[in-house]
């Protein structure tokens, strides 16, 4: 690993053990450190870190080491190992936020139908903890918000993408101009021109409901999330001139 910075070095390290340890205890692991919807009997106030650092698969946990690897050194060079942990851990929160904040909104409009057809919350809560459903919803609610209510309240997040792409931002925000060589585009493209379309997808996918090459079951608003968070830090940062100022 060639001119790998330490805090990513140990990133790296803690990564891939969350990933072993997974794989030997199964599906326990999954259910005391991803992370669950609030309303979820599952949830437990250690998640939105926890979650950071377990994936989905190899080719999961495969893609967001790599660009951890291929990004995250540059920017620890620049400001150092403290304030580098300090903004991967706060777009990773911050993905989780804005991931739980979207899920809220569905299942809160959801569950606004469902009581003015005269439920009332306490016993959908109920239903919903018990690991049930009642046939009647899907006859009150729309094929989309239906959807979504399951999909918010039942839905387990895991996976450091919301940390990553804050760092992909930032990189390209930090060096716009620098060329990037990718396995699927046969010529160079610059940050700045290819992480805004990247995000950019994320945010159409997230928005329509579609899916591309992963499939369905990618949480592309904490995508969007660890994106916003890592362009509203580095602008802060560059703002006021904290780049110069590095913290170990």
């Amino acid at each position: 690993m060639r001119n790998i910075t330490e805090t990513v070095k140990q990133l790296l390290i803690i990564n891939v053990l969350f990933f072993i340890g997974t794989l030997a205890v199964g599906d326990q692991a999954y259910d005391l450190l991803a992370l669950y919807f609030p309303e979820n009997g599952g949830f437990q106030f250690w998640q939105p870190i926890t979650h950071m650092f377990m994936h989905g698969g190899f080719m999961h946990i495969l893609f967001n080491m790599f660009a951890l690897y291929s990004f995250g050194s540059a920017l620890e060079h620049f400001w150092g190992g403290k304030k580098f942990l300090f903004f991967y851990l706060s777009c990773g929160l911050g993905a989780a936020l804005i991931h739980t904040g979207i899920n809220y909104y569905y299942f809160q409009d959801a569950i606004n139908t469902l009581v003015e057809s005269g439920f009332e919350k306490a016993e959908i809560l109920k239903v919903l903890n018990e690991g049930k459903i009642n046939t009647q919803w899907q006859e009150l609610l729309t094929t989309s918000q239906y959807q979504n209510f399951i999909s918010s309240y039942a839905g387990t997040v895991v996976g450091a993408s919301g940390a990553i792409y804050g760092i992909i931002v930032a990189f390209a925000f930090m060096f716009p101009n620098a060329e990037l060589a990718l396995i699927f585009i046969p010529v160079p493209i610059k940050a700045k021109y290819f992480v805004p379309g990247l995000v950019a997808v994320d945010l159409y996918l997230g928005v329509s409901g579609q899916s591309l090459f992963g499939g369905p079951g990618i949480a592309h608003f904490a995508h969007v999330g660890g994106a916003l968070f890592g362009l509203l830090i580095s602008w802060y940062w560059k703002k006021n001139q904290f780049e110069n100022n590095r913290w170990n």
